[in-house]
């Protein structure tokens, strides 16, 4: 497939490996994709390409939202709208505001629509948003290996094809997955995160992942 990555922090940048290491093109979207730190590391990432906001919407048949939350609305004006009719889009995203955790707990921005997931499928209702990638690490999200076995992955939208074309990109990336229904499920999935963090503020430890046990 053809993969537009919004956003070139971490998670964009491991994302990015994942789909290309799959044999997915790539191109990972940024504001300068000329910067010196991108090109370094399109040299080491052998594969992928790098463009702009809009060239990487225009290009993916599949997108990836993956920019701070508090920046959503400018990368989706920057990525041009249109560009994300009928496509399937990951959305990686938490609100998390900028004061720190407290106690080891993150505060979230309060969202117009209840979370994050809702209010980007409310900006983009001729897309089909699935909520994915927001409760682990960027090191984990390709090929996680834990000695307790296979991690799950919490996902929700409201498109159940879209829904499905992400359980097997996700099978590929190594995750057994729990679908848990419509796009108002992202207010849970979203607090996920916050449980994970507790771990890596009070503990210094940041491997974990959840896992779903099943009877």
């Amino acid at each position: 497939m053809k993969i537009g990555i919004l956003g070139s922090g971490a998670v964009g940048k491991a994302l990015a490996v994942g789909f290309a290491s799959e044999g997915n093109d790539v191109i990972l979207g940024t504001r300068e994709p000329g910067a010196d730190k991108i090109q370094q590391w399109l040299s080491a990432n052998t594969g992928i390409k790098a463009g702009s906001f809009e060239e990487s919407a225009k290009h993916g048949e599949l997108l990836v939202l993956c920019p701070l939350y508090r920046a959503i609305d400018s990368v989706i004006e920057l990525a041009g709208k249109e560009n994300f009719s009928g496509k399937i889009v990951i959305d990686t995203t938490n609100p998390i505001a900028e004061e720190p955790p407290v106690n080891g707990v993150l505060k979230y921005i309060k969202t117009a629509d209840g979370s994050a997931g809702e209010y980007i499928q409310n900006k983009l209702p001729a897309a089909h948003i699935v909520k994915v990638f927001n409760s682990i690490g960027s090191a984990f999200m390709y090929k996680p290996k834990f000695e307790e076995g296979q991690p799950t992955m919490f996902i929700c939208g409201n498109n159940d094809d879209a829904k499905k074309t992400v359980t097997d990109i996700l099978a590929a990336f190594g995750w057994d997955v729990m679908d848990s229904g419509g796009i108002e499920a992202s207010n849970a999935l979203e607090g996920l995160c916050i449980i994970w963090c507790a771990r890596g503020f009070r503990e210094g430890q940041w491997s974990h992942a959840f896992k779903l046990l099943k009877k």
